[in-house]
């Protein structure tokens, strides 16, 4: 088969660059929503604790950071369900 696949190099730095220094994620990309769909509910979204361990909102699909309260409210295209809400706690590996 294949080697790795290589990225560009301004992909490698931002996937390396630490989660601080993420952009915040803009109107652009966040919706407003009013269904249970939102950032805190998605596959995607983590805490990092930041300066003086205050835990930011993340998303991992956008490599972005979430504005506290943003969370709850607005999601972006990407949403998708939690594995635990998809599969079931105990799922079987396919």
């Amino acid at each position: 088969m294949g080697g790795p696949l290589s990225r560009p190099a301004a992909l490698v730095a931002r996937l390396e660059a630490p989660v601080e220094e993420w952009p915040y994620l803009d109107e652009g990309t966040l919706l407003k929503t009013r269904s249970r769909k939102v950032c805190m509910t998605c596959n995607w979204f983590r805490h990092h604790a930041g300066m003086n361990c205050i835990p930011v909102p993340t998303c991992q699909l956008h490599q972005g950071l979430i504005a506290h309260g943003e969370h709850l409210t607005s999601r972006c295209q990407g949403w998708t369900d939690d594995q635990v809400c998809q599969k079931g706690w105990a799922s079987e590996v396919d």
